[in-house]
């Protein structure tokens, strides 16, 4: 059973989206169906239905506009780390050579299992990687895989200790009053 949820928060974002050369317009119905589907993307357009009043019917052709506009952009499984094993995480900071591009970093790190999120960022670093591994041996080796990409000139590495939050999706906040 889908239980009631809040918005979801989309800080300062205009009533109307401006996508593919069309106006879309989300209204407070969108917004509760893009946070019930952000909690559970297997709800059916039913139950989701039943919490915005809306028919199953309805509600499939907003996620169809939804989907069609780019606003929802796909529905994926959230894998347990820790049912699989992966229980040792690690962010590295990636310092690489002057002409390293974005599109060199997702290629390079797209080929390490390990890797659950890469970032271009400000500062000192050029990339931040979010590793995950069975224990620190796994994490040791998935970080010299990683540190031999040819444009790899150092790295600096941070072991998590403890996850304060797990599932940012899980109650989304509700949108500002407008």
């Amino acid at each position: 059973m889908i239980e009631r949820v809040g918005t979801l928060g989309l800080h300062r974002q205009p009533e109307s989206l401006r996508v593919r050369g069309d106006v879309l317009r989300m209204d407070a119905v969108d917004h509760r169906i893009i946070a019930l589907l952000a909690a559970d993307a297997r709800a059916s357009y039913a139950e989701i239905g039943s919490v915005v009043s809306l028919s199953a019917p309805a509600v499939k052709r907003r996620v169809d506009r939804l989907r069609a506009t780019g606003v929802i952009k796909k529905f994926t499984a959230i894998i347990d780390p820790a049912a699989i094993g992966w229980t040792t995480e690690a962010f590295v900071e990636l310092f690489c050579t002057n002409r390293t591009s974005p599109a060199q970093l997702r290629t390079a790190v797209r080929r390490h299992p390990e890797v659950v999120g890469a970032y271009t960022v400000s500062g000192q670093a050029d990339a931040l990687v979010h590793l995950r591994a069975a224990d620190i041996a796994h994490l040791e080796q998935a970080l010299e895989r990683l540190r031999s990409e040819s444009f790899v000139t150092s790295t600096r590495s941070m072991i998590v200790l403890t996850r304060l939050v797990d599932d940012p999706h899980s109650t989304p906040p509700d949108p500002p009053a407008g």
